[in-house]
């Protein structure tokens, strides 16, 4: 089973934003997480908040990242990630449609409230933590729709050192209760994390360590590098279901 990669950015970090996305693609991609800007994005630590805080100073919105995405295509599915105060206002869903998104991730949405988020034809995929225990687990894999995101630690998005013993527990456990592929994210940095993880999972997001070159200035052929030595070497995981 081929491994799949998911890089995130934030929509509107930098003037040329979207030439990133032809980047992801080329570099070999399944799919791209587009983060909506958002001044208090909770789930997300310093790098993802000072990519939103750019994309905000520049005068970007959820709305305007979304208008420009329509006029964008690229030929892998985009999954839109936003908080719920924006998932849940009246005309969201024809901007998800119009922009050609997928998919949809919405990390502050409790189980319990999904009922509410009126969004058909796009897939939202929802979050499994460690600490989830496994009634709601069985529920989380359920209810989600395209793949399961198993978040591999306790705490924020950013970059980490290492990949945290329960990202394997995790997998596990989301793999037992869904037959969706089950993406690990949260702290994979490095290839050498992407082929850890990729070996419990079947497949991976990586968003801060993208991001931590994109705010450094670096432009979308270089991070495509980036993005292609992820995709090598999750060509060399094994996994197992």
């Amino acid at each position: 089973m081929t491994k799949l990669l998911m890089p995130y950015i934030t929509g509107g970090v930098v003037p040329d934003w979207a030439s990133y996305l032809t980047a992801f693609e080329e570099a070999g991609a399944n799919l791209i997480e587009v983060g909506l800007p958002f001044s208090d994005p909770t789930v997300d630590g310093r790098t993802i908040q000072e990519a939103s805080d750019a994309a905000l100073a520049r005068g970007c919105t959820p709305a305007s990242v979304l208008a420009e995405l329509a006029t964008i295509r690229v030929g892998i599915p985009l999954i839109a990630s936003t908080y719920a105060n924006i998932a849940l206002r009246p005309g969201f869903t024809d901007a998800l449609r119009a922009a050609g998104v997928t998919g949809l991730i919405v990390p502050d949405l409790p189980l319990d409230e999904l009922a509410g988020l009126n969004v058909p034809g796009i897939e939202v995929s929802l979050l499994a933590s460690p600490a989830t225990p496994d009634d709601r687990l069985a529920e989380i894999g359920r209810r989600s729709q395209g793949f399961v995101y198993a978040v591999s630690v306790m705490g924020t998005t950013g970059e980490r050192d290492r990949l945290a013993p329960s990202a394997a527990v995790l997998a596990a456990r989301v793999k037992q209760v869904t037959d969706l592929p089950v993406l690990l994210g949260f702290g994979i940095s490095t290839p050498e994390q992407a082929a850890e993880a990729a070996a419990v999972a079947d497949g991976v997001i990586v968003g801060a360590a993208v991001m931590r070159r994109i705010l450094d200035g670096v432009g979308p052929a270089d991070v495509g590098a980036f993005v292609a030595s992820l995709r090598a070497t999750l060509a060399g995981a094994v996994g197992v279901r």
